[in-house]
């Protein structure tokens, strides 16, 4: 085992949660096993780093509680490695960090709900097409926990910075931040033409990184009948490594939509969405072609 010194800061948080995920590998452990990555050798086709040094990261962070450690496998013996509720507590950072390096080192050091067509970043996500979505759950509006993935052909996830029922709802400056307006037009005319997507085999989910009453509020005003998932948690961020800023006090969701097949595979990427009406109809016309 490697040394570790051990810092002596005993009042000091942010000592004490360097002593656990001070290494850099540590976080990139916790940021694939959010991903869905769960085994060993995945682990390391992963992150490319040997074999002594992961078996280190993992047994240390399942002695800090932030990994589980369950059997898959008898003989030999073989383990699966997940995110315990310590750590998924640790998302939030992965997010900040995610977003600090979309900002200043890939981005241009300014607040933004959006990007460059040819930037960094909406290279990243739109290599997510083709990848398979992890296994998760989203509370819906009214608290019930739901697979963002349906059960139909094709589910359309438009994920949206946030939208509310109240002007004086929003968060200071929020119609000075580039990208961020247009979500109530968005879910309104997902919501115009959710026949369309109907009968093209296609469920359609809202994501924001609101609460549930936040938005059940705003789907009840403008009279929403599809469902709006919470990811205030930041699970899907995380997983899909979806692009973020902060307003508000909170990590909020830029805006992008994803086609995703009953078999969790994205088939199709939309960002950055620059005109709200002809992404709708985009996604549309996505979901009518496969």
């Amino acid at each position: 085992m490697a040394q570790r010194t051990h810092l002596d800061d005993a009042d000091c948080s942010i000592a004490q949660a360097l002593d656990v995920v001070g290494d850099w590998w540590t976080l990139l452990i916790v940021r694939d096993a959010a991903r869905g990555v769960h085994r060993f050798d995945d682990f390391q086709r992963e992150l490319g780093m040997s074999r002594k040094v992961l078996t280190e990261r993992l047994k240390l962070l399942v002695e800090a509680d932030v990994l589980t450690r369950e059997p898959y496998q008898d003989r030999p013996v073989r383990y699966a490695y997940r995110l315990t509720p310590r750590g998924r507590g640790l998302l939030p950072v992965l997010v900040a960090l995610q977003d600090w390096g979309d900002t200043w080192i890939l981005g241009e050091g300014e607040m933004t709900a959006t990007t460059q067509e040819a930037s960094r970043e909406a290279v990243r996500v739109h290599a997510l097409r083709g990848t398979r979505l992890p296994e998760l759950t989203l509370p819906d509006r009214f608290g019930e926990l739901r697979d963002p993935v349906a059960d139909t052909p094709f589910t359309v996830l438009y994920c949206f910075p946030g939208a509310f029922a109240r002007s004086e709802s929003y968060p200071p400056g929020w119609g000075g931040i580039p990208g961020a307006r247009g979500c109530t037009l968005e879910s309104c005319t997902y919501r115009d033409q959710l026949a369309e997507f109907t009968a093209a085999g296609a469920t359609v989910h809202g994501v924001s990184t609101q609460r549930p009453d936040e938005q059940q509020e705003f789907a009840e005003a403008e009279g929403l009948r599809f469902p709006l998932l919470s990811d205030a948690e930041l699970g899907l961020v995380t997983a899909l490594r979806l692009p973020t800023f902060r307003a508000g006090g909170i990590s909020r969701l830029k805006r992008l939509t994803l086609v995703v097949d009953r078999d969790r595979t994205v088939r199709e990427v939309f960002y950055p969405v620059q005109d709200i009406e002809a992404s709708v109809a985009a996604a549309l016309a996505a979901v009518r072609g496969a």
